[in-house]
């Protein structure tokens, strides 16, 4: 069975940074492709970044120059370093996996591309 865990949210000062971890577990297959998600209170869930095996990572424009997506593949862990935080990042933040469709070559920022999805680690930053 796939598992994704996410961990490493927390409170944080505006300007802070934190890294997000998201461990997969049960899938091992190199043409992946993968995601974090955030969702803040009365708001939709809304696409951060995506990473592919192969390629360049993608970034929701809202996040580009302060957060960087990467992947350990040795250790099967997620990543997404977030810095100069601002309030307007605080939600939970979702970690998820794309499992259809085979080798994945690019990915994308929409909830419908993913299959698999983590719970969740939330992220509060204060003014």
């Amino acid at each position: 069975q796939v598992q994704l865990v996410e961990s490493g949210g927390g409170s944080v000062q505006a300007g802070g940074s934190l890294r997000l971890s998201c461990v997969e577990s049960g899938y091992s297959y190199s043409g992946y492709c993968m995601g974090w998600f955030r969702q803040a209170p009365g708001k939709e869930l809304e696409g951060v970044a995506g990473i592919a095996s192969i390629g360049s990572p993608i970034y929701a424009d809202s996040v580009k120059g302060r957060f960087t997506i990467s992947k350990d593949n040795a250790n099967n862990t997620l990543y997404l370093q977030m810095n100069s935080l601002s309030p307007e990042d605080t939600a939970m933040y979702y970690c998820a996996l794309r499992r259809k469709g085979g080798y994945c070559y690019s990915p994308a920022i929409s909830t419908e591309f993913y299959t698999t999805w983590g719970q969740g680690t939330q992220v509060t930053v204060s003014s």
